[in-house]
């Protein structure tokens, strides 16, 4: 049944390809963070952005690799320096965007009065709607920029 779905779809197939990918990263990146934490004993200030930047390098050199042979199927041997790079500028820029749309969302859009939702709901409201604008932003500009045919 999905077989023909992506058959006929292949653009869906890449997405979902693109999003198991980014699962995957994601929990790269909060073990390597957790691990940083918990082995130092430093969770916040200068030492946490330091973690926080070694994971997001992790995540996003394991997610180069896995998205360029598996998600885009990109073969090609040349100019894989200016592909990584060019990934990681895409991936800040997502970066970026997340940030930017969930602080929109939570300073801008109030919950309805009706629905009694706490700030710390609300903030992770906000940051599944900054990670879903980064997404998007993430696999246009993988698959048209770094890795276009």
């Amino acid at each position: 049944m999905f077989q023909n779905f992506f058959e006929r779809f292949p653009f869906i197939k890449q997405f979902a390809k693109f999003f198991v990918v980014g699962v995957m990263n994601t929990g790269v990146d909060f073990v390597i963070l957790n691990i940083l934490m918990y082995t130092t004993g430093q969770n916040s200030g200068v030492p946490y952005a330091f973690f926080k930047g070694l994971s997001f390098l992790a995540a996003v050199t394991l997610s180069y690799f896995i998205n360029k042979h598996w998600t885009f199927q990109d073969k090609s041997t040349e100019n894989n320096d200016k592909k990584f790079y060019q990934f990681i500028l895409v991936s800040i820029v997502g970066a970026f965007i997340n940030i930017i749309a969930a602080t929109l969302v939570v300073t801008f859009i109030k919950p309805l009065i009706l629905l009694p939702i706490s700030g710390i709901i609300w903030g992770n409201i906000g940051a599944l709607c900054g990670s879903a604008s980064g997404l998007i932003w993430n696999f246009i500009g993988y698959k048209f920029i770094v890795f276009k045919k």
